[in-house]
């Protein structure tokens, strides 16, 4: 998929007159792309689309009206875009309560390098990596954030044995061992994504 350019985020007026369906389009979007594994954890699966709107929202919250200003945006939220056979995902620790955050952060850190992506009919799964400057930002011994941005490099075998197999995502977390199958909806979304 390509980068998104100064071209493609509209000034807020123009936005805001069509806001509204354009939210729902993309929440729509979201909802067959976010996967739950166990209670706490969600991956939402970002493309194009999802990050666009995460740009245009913020420009709209944060009264961003210089280019240079959508720039600095674009140069944070362009790299969670997805390359070709890449799944990019924005991980949740769905945490809603001090006593939560307090009893969870500590206890998963490290959860960002323990999703795996289980293509049926295929012998290895496929890990999730963060990029280093994530980590360095994200990332204490002692506590770990309650988001993450990770990815899953496939190659060409794998992409299509997924898309016409299936498979789920597993976090081997020590103290957080779930799996989640992706439904085919989800698969189809993502597959998308590579064309």
């Amino acid at each position: 998929m390509k980068s998104l350019t100064l071209s493609d985020i509209e000034d807020i007026r123009a936005y805001e007159r069509h806001r509204d369906d354009y939210r729902r389009e993309v929440i729509a979007l979201k909802k067959v792309r976010r996967v739950a594994v166990g209670p706490i954890l969600t991956l939402l699966f970002e493309n194009r689309e999802t990050i666009r709107f995460q740009i245009q929202e913020m420009a709209r919250a944060e009264k961003l009206f210089s280019d240079e200003a959508i720039e600095v945006e674009l140069g944070i939220y362009n790299p969670l875009i997805p390359s070709k056979n890449q799944l990019s995902a924005t991980l949740f620790l769905e945490l809603t309560s001090k006593d939560q955050l307090v009893e969870w952060l500590p206890k998963l850190v490290g959860i960002e390098d323990s999703l795996e992506l289980k293509i049926n009919g295929l012998a290895e799964g496929i890990v999730a990596f963060c990029e280093e400057s994530h980590k360095e930002q994200l990332t204490r011994n002692e506590m770990t954030a309650s988001v993450h941005y990770i990815r899953f490099d496939l190659n060409d075998e794998q992409a299509e044995a997924l898309k016409a197999n299936g498979g789920s995502i597993r976090s081997t977390h020590f103290r957080y061992d779930y799996e989640a199958e992706l439904t085919f909806d989800t698969i189809g979304s993502l597959a998308k994504d590579w064309i």
